[in-house]
């Protein structure tokens, strides 16, 4: 009984269980008397009554129930009373404790049923790296991820980084490797891991044109017995000897790989086989490689080999053999769907998605590129054989085109007979091919329009404007949105001057094609001429974001600079251009030019250097580098230019006396002298010459001093006796031309003297006598410099208008063939080919 503890009437053990969170209340649970009467006791998990507790239903409640002792009391189910003691603690009814309910409740604990008070649960641990097994898989992931990042670099195009990237991959798995053997696992390495290591490091190593070490890694793969199927990797090693050009060891390796492929690989073996065909084609031995492409043909035939055979054939002659490789080529089937199949019905309109949806996806592409080679290929093995398997390549043409006619390439028929047209184009026989062109004025619309296309563009170049004309506009009837009708029409419009209307035939291309380089050059001459240069200039920058490295677009946009006055543009344009074509002499030579109108002598000498150095015949950098040496005082070597420049054009008597003129600058009079006694006697009649001689002969002090004076009096006479008649028959022409037009209130003017005329004219010889002309010349004698006197001292007067001493004034820079061409602009000469001939 010590152990029964009777409650106090102030201990209430259930006090507090009413004190709940009014959120959990439901439906009036407190009016409910049997749910009440079932929390408060536990009258519903009640023991069955037994004999032994005979007043346990009246009125047994101090024993039986919690309210009695708290004694532990076994039931008659062998389990204690919910009131009993445990372990020295008051256990609490059942009930209350699967809600989660506690008499702590009374001494101010939160209602916590799902026990969240307690904080998250702790991080799971984690498992130790220091373990063998957990080493080698981190080493693992490490080679995949630098494998992986190895083929994307490659995949980018850094084909440095995915080296780099292969080697280290490398060498982390032989990390591996010894991490395995030192654990003991060396029974578990990773085959298919070291396979992709070793092969990917090849593959990288053969990118970066590594042969050698390439091959090195191939052949650890393919020794290794470990690896199956290693022996296909000779294929990727013959492929290396190929692109070292050692053929026989690359023939020897495909056929060791082709003996190491079943046949159930049919599609591997072919291609080996066409592989070394082509070796043997590089080898020049042809019968073999007709024994390996005449064993594809029949075993799997494909449009590469068949064309591959033919060139076989044709490389041996062998006319009949040519003919049936060409029959068996556009046989080959394709293996692509009928383009019938994407023209949309009209009532579905479910299909019409499908279609829309299908008519350009990755499919259709490739199908449309498998065709495209086909038909090059064909088209270039009728081209190639057409001449050979008949007498006449126009025969041959015929023969192809029957052919191709029965075939399913039916429309690459006229194309062949525009080829045809062609072919009498390189052999120069015009009139053929005219013929062969006109034939398809009655075909249909796009062969029509391709054929005058043609006939427009031979009269063009035969300058038969009237002719490009009237099939300029027969190709466009035919096809108003063929742009190279357009670009012809243009052209012809163009010819006549009528720039406004070229300029709109032009743009009308551009709009029918967007691409059309040609048209778009055109339209920036023809507002060159126009003299729009801005929108000129806008054209040609167009065209230079196409064509990158169009040397003629980037010398137009030079010019149009220069004309712009921005010459620093036009030189960096300049300096672009010397990089696509350095060694063009009109480019450096240019440069040259803009360079000297800024005064920057030296780099214009740099250039007109260079200039000479690639094309040495143009006169005018040949003067300009004379003239530079006479400049800064190195006559000798100007000497070197003006000898070329007689020997580019000996009649002109000038070069010489420049050369004559720098020896006796230079000091050697002795060279001096016998140059100008060679002028004079090639050119007797030549004043200054004499005059020269004269001078030297009296500084000199040799007896030829007069008989060169007679000859220089004498020359002299006859000038102005010549100018003189001339002189006179002016004068009479003029008062004949007076008596003519006195009807006329009006005076004609004087004409003008002819350039050669005006050029030997002097003003001071044609006002005065013979006697007078003696006396002058005397006293010009007289008034000679003396042997002790420079030559610099002598007048620029005593020279003849036609040639400027060089001692005397600096030489005038002439204008450069680039400036003249410029000026001139030539359309014929600048204009861009149109490329009218079909694909």
């Amino acid at each position: 009984m010590e152990h029964v503890h009777l409650a106090a009437e102030e201990d209430d053990l259930y006090s507090g269980y009413n004190d709940y969170n009014p959120t959990f209340d439901s439906e009036e649970l407190d009016n409910d008397a049997g749910f009440q009467q079932a929390v408060r006791t536990s009258h519903g998990r009640r023991p069955p009554m037994t004999a032994k507790f005979p007043g346990t239903a009246i009125g047994g409640r101090a024993l039986g129930t919690s309210f009695g002792s708290r004694m532990p009391m076994a039931s008659s189910m062998g389990r204690p009373m919910t009131g009993a003691v445990q372990d020295g603690a008051a256990r609490p009814m059942t009930a209350v404790r699967a809600a989660g309910y506690s008499s702590a409740m009374t001494r101010g604990s939160t209602f916590d049923p799902l026990g969240q008070s307690k904080g998250p649960a702790p991080p799971l641990e984690g498992k130790s790296e220091d373990t063998p097994d957990e080493k080698v898989k981190i080493l693992e992931k490490k080679v995949n991820d630098l494998i992986e990042e190895s083929c994307l670099a490659h995949g980018h195009g850094d084909l440095q980084l995915s080296l780099d990237r292969a080697k280290e991959a490398g060498r982390k798995e032989r990390a591996l490797v010894r991490q395995r053997e030192q654990s003991g696992n060396a029974d578990h390495i990773n085959l298919d891991l070291t396979y992709s290591v070793l092969f990917n490091l090849a593959t990288q190593y053969a990118n970066n044109d590594m042969y050698a070490e390439a091959l090195n890694t191939y052949q650890v793969i393919v020794k290794n017995k470990m690896f199956s199927n290693a022996g296909r990797l000779k294929v990727n090693m013959a492929n290396i000897h190929f692109k070292q050009k050692n053929y026989p060891k690359a023939i020897k390796l495909y056929r060791m790989a082709l003996d190491q492929i079943s046949n159930s690989h049919k599609e591997m073996r072919i291609k080996i086989m066409q592989n070394i065909g082509v070796v043997f084609i590089r080898m020049g031995q042809y019968s073999d490689a007709i024994t390996s492409f005449e064993h594809i043909m029949s075993e799997c035939p494909n449009i590469k080999t068949g064309f591959n055979l033919i060139l076989c054939y044709y490389a041996i002659g062998d006319r009949e053999r040519m003919k049936k490789a060409f029959q068996k080529l556009i046989c080959v089937p394709l293996g692509i769907d009928e383009e019938d199949k994407y023209i949309p019905p009209n009532d579905d309109t479910h299909a019409n998605l499908v279609i829309e949806a299908i008519k350009n996806d990755k499919l259709h592409q490739m199908e449309r590129e498998r065709k495209a080679l086909a038909e090059k290929f064909i088209m270039t093995s009728a081209k190639l054989i057409a001449p050979a398997i008949e007498a006449t390549f126009a025969a041959g043409f015929d023969w192809c085109v029957d052919m191709v006619k029965s075939s399913q390439y039916v429309e690459l028929a006229n194309d062949l007979e525009i080829n045809k047209a062609i072919t009498y184009l390189r052999q120069r026989d015009f009139n053929q091919a005219v013929e062969t062109l006109k034939t398809f004025e009655k075909k249909d619309s796009r062969v029509k329009s391709a054929a005058a296309t043609n006939l427009s563009f031979l009269y063009f170049l035969e300058k038969d404007y009237d002719q490009a004309d009237r099939y300029a506009d027969l190709a466009m009837t035919a096809d108003r949105y063929n742009p190279a009708a357009l670009i012809n029409k243009g052209n012809t419009v163009f010819v006549k001057k009528d720039y406004e209307k070229a300029a709109e035939f032009y743009k009308e291309a551009l709009r029918n094609d967007s691409s059309c380089t040609e048209a778009l050059y055109n339209l920036g001459l023809t507002y060159k001429r126009l003299g729009r240069l801005e929108e000129s200039l806008d054209c040609f920058l167009k065209l230079h974001a196409i064509l990158r490295n169009s040397a003629q677009v980037m010398w137009q946009l030079a010019s149009l600079f220069e004309m712009l006055e921005d010459p620093h543009q036009a030189i960096e344009w300049l300096m672009q251009l010397i990089t696509v074509t350095p060694t063009d002499p009109q480019v450096l030579a240019k440069l040259g030019e803009l360079y000297d109108s800024e005064g920057d002598k030296s780099q214009a000498f740099q250039y007109y250097q260079e200039s000479f150095r690639y094309f040495p015949s143009n006169i005018d950098v040949i003067e300009w580098l004379g003239a530079y040496y006479i400049d800064t005082q190195f006559c000798e070597k100007a000497i070197q230019y003006f000898e070329r420049a007689t020997l580019i054009q000996p009649t002109q008597v000038k070069w010489q006396l420049m050369v004559a003129s720098c020896y006796r600058r230079s000091g050697n009079y002795q060279k001096a002298l016998e140059t100008y006694k060679d002028i004079h006697r090639k050119f007797p009649e030549n004043v200054e010459c004499l005059r020269f001689l004269v001078r030297l002969c009296t500084d000199m002090g040799m007896k030829e001093v007069q008989d060169y004076a007679t000859k220089l009096k004498k020359v002299e006479k006859m000038k102005e006796i010549r100018e003189q008649r001339v002189k006179s028959a002016r004068e009479g022409s003029a008062r004949g031309t007076r008596r003519e037009g006195s009807a006329s209130s009006v005076s004609q003017p004087e004409p003008k003297h002819s350039p050669l005329l005006a050029q030997g004219r002097d003003s001071g010889h044609s006002s005065h006598g013979t006697s007078a002309k003696g006396e002058r010349l005397s006293a010009k004698m007289r008034a000679l410099p003396g042997s002790n006197e420079p030559y610099e001292a002598s007048s620029q007067r005593d020279i003849d208008a036609s040639y400027v001493d060089p001692l005397g004034a600096p030489m005038e820079r002439p204008k450069t063939a680039a400036k003249k061409r410029n000026e001139e602009d030539e359309f014929a000469d600048e204009e861009l080919g149109d490329d009218l001939l079909p694909e």
